[in-house]
C-alpha cells in the first residue's frame, strides 16, 4: 500500500464537500490526522534472536469521541495505511452516528511465519509500545487483518498489567470470557447483510433469486455468504488468497466452509470449479461483493465488471479511478464505510458494557445491529435521493455534516464575532 491509496480516499472526500454543509474550521480539522505514532517493537523469537518490527497506531480524529479502529498485523502495513483507514474510520463512526471518533494501528509483520508464542510476544510488545496513547477514553483497538479475539486478550491482559488495573474497554472484539460480547465475531457479515437486504428492493427488486460472487472467503466474507444463501440468494463463486471456486447454479457454501476450516484453503474444493481469480471479478452476476483488502477493483480491471451492484465489505476495494468507471457503465456501489460499519457498531455496544459492567445476550446484539444498520442505510438514501447523488457521496455527506456540527459546537472559532478576534 502506497500514498496513492491515502490520496483516494481524498478524494471521495472533496468530491463529497460541494454538497455537504461543512465549516472551514472543520474542514481544516479535517485535512490532517489528530496524532501519529510509530513505535518498534523488539521480539524474542524461538530460537533465541532478536527481531524488531515497526507498529503503528493513528489517531485521526476524536470530536466526537475516543478513536476507534483496529488492528493489523500484515507485511504491507505502513503510515499512509494506517493514516488511510482511520481517516476512513473518522467517517464510518460519524455515519453510524456512534460516540467515537477514527483511529487505526498495526505491525509491519507476517503472522504465518510466527509461532503462537512469538505471536502473542509481538501482541504484548505492540501494546506495551503504545500504551501511554490508548484507553478507554482516548483511544479503543479492536481486531482487523490477521488479528482476532486471542490476540486482542493478549493486548487487554498486558494493558492491565502495565496499568496496575482492569480496564476492559480499552479493546473491543475480546473473548467472553475476559468481557467480549455475542456476535462480535459475526459483526461485519451481520451489519453487510442488514444493509445489502435493505437497498435489494431499490437495486435488485426484479430478481427473486439473485446472484453474488465474493472475493475473499475469510471470516466476514465466509460468513455472509452463509446469511446470503439462506436468505435465497445464489453465492456463484467465491475465491481466497488459493483459489477462485465458481458453479453458475450456486455453490454449497456449506461444504466450502467445512473445506477450508479442514484445509485452511479454497483449493481441491469438494464443489464447483476453479477459475483464474480475476474472472471471479469479471462474472455476470446480480451482485459482486469485494470483502477482501484495498484496491482489488481499479482502473486497471473495472472495465471487466460485469455485475449489476457492488457492495464494498472490505475497506477501500474499489478505487477512485475504478469508481468513476463503474459509475459510467451503470454499476451501482454501496460503499464500505456502510457496508462493513456492523464491526465498529458492535464493538460499541461492547465497550457500553465493559464500562457499565452489564451483560447483553446474542438475541439483544442482533435486535440492536440490526436497527442502527437499516436506519442508517435509509438515512443515507434519503440523502442520495434528496440531492440527486451516488450512494457513496450521499454516505460521506451525511457523515461530514454530523463531524461538522460536532467540530463547530467545540471549536472557539464560532463563539467570537470578528471585532472580538
Amino acid at each position: 500500500m502506497t500514498d496513492d491509496l491515502l490520496e483516494d480516499a481524498i478524494v471521495r472526500f472533496e468530491e463529497a464537500l460541494p454538497h455537504a454543509a461543512l465549516s472551514e474550521d472543520a474542514r481544516e480539522r479535517l485535512s490532517r490526522p489528530a496524532s501519529s505514532l510509530k513505535v518498534s517493537i523488539p521480539v524474542r523469537m524461538d530460537d533465541g534472536s532478536l527481531e524488531t518490527f515497526a507498529g503503528y497506531r493513528m489517531r485521526y480524529d476524536d470530536t466526537r469521541g475516543p478513536a476507534k479502529g483496529g488492528i493489523r498485523f500484515h507485511p504491507g502495513v505502513t503510515a499512509a495505511e494506517v493514516t488511510t483507514l482511520a481517516f476512513w474510520m473518522t467517517f464510518k463512526t460519524a455515519l453510524m452516528d456512534l460516540p467515537f471518533g477514527g483511529g487505526k494501528g498495526g505491525v509491519a509483520v507476517d503472522p504465518k511465519r510466527l509461532s503462537p508464542a512469538e505471536l502473542e510476544r509481538l501482541s504484548r510488545g505492540y501494546i506495551a509500545a503504545i500504551a501511554d496513547v490508548i484507553g478507554p477514553d482516548v483511544d479503543v483497538p479492536a481486531p482487523d487483518v490477521a488479528t482476532n479475539e486471542l490476540v486482542m486478550g493478549w493486548m487487554a491482559h498486558e494493558f492491565a498489567k502495565i496499568h496496575r488495573g482492569h480496564q476492559p474497554a480499552v479493546l473491543t472484539g475480546k473473548p467472553q470470557a475476559l468481557g467480549g460480547i455475542p456476535g462480535r465475531a459475526s459483526a461485519t457479515s451481520d451489519g453487510a447483510f442488514h444493509v445489502i437486504r435493505t437497498v435489494q428492493p431499490r437495486m435488485l427488486d426484479d430478481v427473486e433469486h439473485p446472484s453474488a460472487a465474493i472475493q475473499g472467503f475469510g471470516n466476514a466474507g465466509a460468513q455472509l455468504a452463509g446469511r446470503l444463501a439462506d436468505a435465497g440468494w445464489r453465492v456463484v463463486a467465491v475465491s481466497d488468497s488459493s483459489a477462485a471456486i465458481h458453479d453458475p447454479a450456486g455453490l454449497d457454501v456449506g461444504a466450502l466452509v467445512d473445506h477450508k476450516a479442514d484445509t485452511g484453503a479454497l483449493t481441491d474444493a469438494p464443489v464447483g470449479e476453479e477459475i483464474a481469480a480475476e474472472d471471479l471479478l469479471a462474472l455476470e452476476v446480480d451482485a459482486l461483493i469485494p470483502s477482501a483488502l484495498e484496491g482489488a477493483i481499479n482502473g486497471d480491471n473495472a472495465e471487466s465488471v460485469r455485475a449489476r451492484v457492488v457492495f464494498e465489505v472490505a475497506n477501500g476495494p474499489v478505487t477512485a479511478a475504478a469508481d468513476r468507471i463503474l459509475d459510467e457503465a451503470g454499476v451501482q456501489l454501496v460503499p464500505d464505510i456502510l457496508v462493513n460499519a456492523g464491526g465498529v457498531t458492535v464493538s460499541w455496544f461492547e465497550w457500553i458494557a465493559n464500562r457499565t459492567g452489564d451483560r447483553w445476550s446474542a438475541e439483544e446484539v442482533a435486535r440492536r445491529l440490526e436497527e442502527r444498520m437499516v436506519t442508517e442505510t435509509a438515512a443515507v438514501v434519503a440523502v442520495a435521493d434528496e440531492r440527486d447523488l451516488p450512494l457513496r457521496t450521499a454516505a460521506y455527506v451525511h457523515a461530514i455534516e454530523r463531524l461538522s456540527r460536532s467540530m463547530d459546537a467545540t471549536g472557539t472559532s464560532t463563539l467570537f464575532s470578528d471585532a472580538e478576534r
